[in-house]
Order: structure tokens, then C-alpha cells, then sequence
């Protein structure tokens, strides 16, 4: 058998146990810190990732296929309006071009000899008409023959007949001439489609060619961003978006850290089916010395402010489907299903379900609803 002092020592310990245990379970109340439900405001803000872009971007490609002989622009350039960016080789289009001139000229000189050979046949008809009515006084007179009268009638239709053929010559040469101008403009364009050169002034963001590289219509070489126009695409969630207006005043923050003011350009309306977002497009105030393309930011829309019971936005917790708050009634713990508004991040509107005045615990992690607790107000603990 044990001694007598073994057993009264297990039979203590069991009764402190017990003792300790009621005392958790009926009297213990842990202190938790509290906040008083109040009538307030709070800024009603509009959150929302997204990427830095332009509004006018423009990929810059060749019209006519060709090798690249010289790029004079990279990535990270800031270029003018007809600056050139590159060169193509322009072998066959400058001998096409030289080729179409010296056929211009060559119809020209063309017009020039059928207008001579008209002239000349105009002044050969005035000749044969002249002789013509002469020869009819001398033939009604009787001084000249029938045949010699048939002669001169023949002699004036082949002199018709030969100014017709001119006019018709010349008609012919004109019509080949501006075929051969039309050429020669075409020929030129092409020789100046081998000159890239910049639509727009902005910013290169990228270049996917280099010299010796062979492009063809279409193929993107560089593409160019307007600066002026910079914005963050925000994706803002259609429960909210309603709240968005254009002109509202934003914060925009980079993801290297730096925070700037911007406004609310435009709200697309076409949503994701599959995020249930819109894209929001939030204009810089002041273009940002250093951006990239696509960087992530993210964006507050200041959206006006929200009157109501405020309560710290950490009080807040989901309970399996409902969103709620633990209240302090009679010293325990009570779960309170809430619908909410505005939220700052730091305090939040409380639309539904609770009252001011009322208490709120403001860190409820840990503390399961219906157990006693004991309430103190943040900073008196």
C-alpha cells in the first residue's frame, strides 16, 4: 500500500486541478481590450490593384518588306514626332525610284515630239486646204482638169487623216506620261517607307529588331508611349465601382514605395466575367520620373465620406458565412451579424446590427463567442 502522505498529496493536487478548472470555466473572465460604438464618419475609399499605362501607345512597324540596315533609337529613348528610329536597306527601292523619274522625263520629251509632229501636220492640212479652194476657182473656170482637181481633194484628206494620227499620238503620249508620274510618286513613297521614323513624340518601351533583321509589313520594330498621357489601369470590383465617379481625387502607390496624386479619367464599362472587376483608369497629376510600363501599383479612390456607427475595422471577423463583431453584453462575448459600409482601413461604417454606445471587442481573435470576458478600453489596461 502507498503511504498515507502520497496519497493526501494526489488527492490535493487533483483538488487544485478541479478548483482551477471551475474557475476557468465559470468565474475566469480574460481582460479584452474594447471599443465604444459611436456616430462618425469615415472616408469612403475605393481600392484597387493595377498597372501603369498610357492611354496612346502605338507599335511602329515597316510598310514595305525590307533588311534593316541602321536603328538609331533603343528602349528608354525619348524621341520627337519624324524623328528617324531606323533605316531599311533602300538599294532596290532608290533604283526603282531613279528608274520611275527618268521615265517620267522620258514621257516628256515624248509629249514634246507628238506636239511637234501635230503641229507640223495641222500647218500640211492648212496647206492642202489652202490649195484645195484654189484649185476649185481654177477648176470652175476651167483652167484645170477633173483629175487634177481629184488629186487635190486626195492630197487634203491624207493631210486630215495625218493631223487626226497626230492628235491621236500626242492623246496617247499624255496618258503616258501621267502613268509614268504616277509611277514615279509611287516609286518615291516606296523609297520613303525604307526612312522609320517616329509618329509621335514619346517614350520607346520597346525594340524587337535589329540591324540585319528582316521585317515585313505588320512586324512590330518599336513601340512608343505617350508620357503625357500616363494612367494606372485600376481593376476595382463591381460591388464598389458604383461609387467611382470620374474627376474624384486618387492616390496612386508605386510598388517601388512612392506614393502619387492622380484623378479618375475613365470607368470602362465592359466587366470580367470571370473576376466581376472593371477597369478604372486613374490619370497621374504629376508624370512620375521613374515608371515602367505594366509596373503594379495600387490605387485609392477617395470616393467622399460614409455618416454612421463607426467601429475599428479590426473588430471585424467572418463567422463561417456572416461577417460580424463580438459585443460585450452582461460580461460575456457575443457574436453580432453586421453589414457594413465605408472602411479607411483603419475604422469602418457599421450599416446594420449594431447600436451606439454599444461595446465591441476590437481584437476578437481568440475569444469564442457566449465566454466571459472582462472589458477594458485600449490603453488602460
Amino acid at each position: 500500500m502507498k503511504p498515507k502522505w502520497k496519497i493526501i498529496l494526489a488527492l490535493s493536487v487533483v483538488a487544485v486541478l478541479i478548483t482551477l478548472l471551475v474557475y476557468r470555466v465559470f468565474f475566469y473572465a480574460p481582460a479584452v481590450a474594447v471599443i465604444q460604438a459611436k456616430e462618425g464618419k469615415v472616408a469612403l475609399e475605393v481600392r484597387g490593384p493595377g498597372v501603369v499605362a498610357s492611354r496612346i501607345q502605338v507599335t511602329v512597324s515597316t510598310r514595305v518588306t525590307g533588311i534593316l540596315k541602321e536603328v538609331h533609337a533603343d528602349q528608354g529613348d525619348s524621341v520627337k514626332a519624324g524623328q528617324i528610329l531606323a533605316l531599311l536597306d533602300d538599294t532596290d527601292a532608290a533604283a526603282k525610284a531613279s528608274g520611275a523619274a527618268a521615265a517620267s522625263t522620258a514621257s516628256q520629251h515624248n509629249i514634246a515630239a507628238a506636239e511637234a509632229a501635230l503641229a507640223k501636220s495641222r500647218a500640211d492640212m492648212e496647206l492642202a486646204q489652202s490649195n484645195y479652194r484654189r484649185d476649185q476657182e481654177l477648176f470652175r473656170s476651167g483652167f484645170i482638169s477633173q483629175a487634177a482637181m481629184d488629186a487635190a481633194a486626195a492630197v487634203l484628206r491624207s493631210a486630215q487623216s495625218g493631223e487626226a494620227s497626230a492628235a491621236a499620238t500626242l492623246g496617247a503620249r499624255q496618258a503616258e506620261s501621267r502613268a509614268s508620274a504616277q509611277e514615279a510618286v509611287y516609286a518615291r513613297a516606296l523609297h520613303t517607307f525604307t526612312r522609320i521614323t517616329a509618329p509621335m513624340d514619346g517614350l520607346i518601351v520597346v525594340r524587337d529588331a535589329e540591324a540585319g533583321d528582316t521585317v515585313v509589313p505588320g512586324s512590330p520594330i518599336f513601340r512608343i508611349v505617350d508620357t503625357r498621357k500616363l494612367w494606372v489601369a485600376a481593376r476595382i470590383d463591381e460591388s464598389v465601382v458604383g461609387q467611382v465617379e470620374v474627376g474624384q481625387p486618387a492616390t496612386i502607390r508605386l510598388r517601388g514605395g512612392k506614393e502619387l496624386s492622380g484623378e479618375v479619367a475613365r470607368i470602362n464599362r465592359q466587366s470580367d466575367a470571370a473576376t466581376r472587376e472593371l477597369e478604372v483608369d486613374v490619370a497621374f497629376r504629376d508624370i512620375p520620373e521613374r515608371f515602367a510600363i505594366d509596373q503594379e501599383a495600387q490605387v485609392v479612390i477617395h470616393a467622399g465620406e460614409e455618416k454612421g456607427i463607426v467601429i475599428s475595422a479590426s473588430a471585424l471577423f467572418q463567422q463561417g458565412r456572416e461577417f460580424g463583431v463580438l459585443v460585450v453584453v452582461d460580461g460575456r462575448a457575443v457574436f453580432r451579424s453586421v453589414r457594413t459600409g465605408a472602411s479607411d482601413g483603419v475604422f469602418v461604417i457599421v450599416r446594420e446590427g449594431l447600436k451606439a454606445g454599444e461595446t465591441v471587442i476590437s481584437l476578437p481573435a481568440g475569444i469564442r463567442a457566449g465566454s466571459r470576458v472582462r472589458p477594458v478600453t485600449e490603453g488602460n489596461r
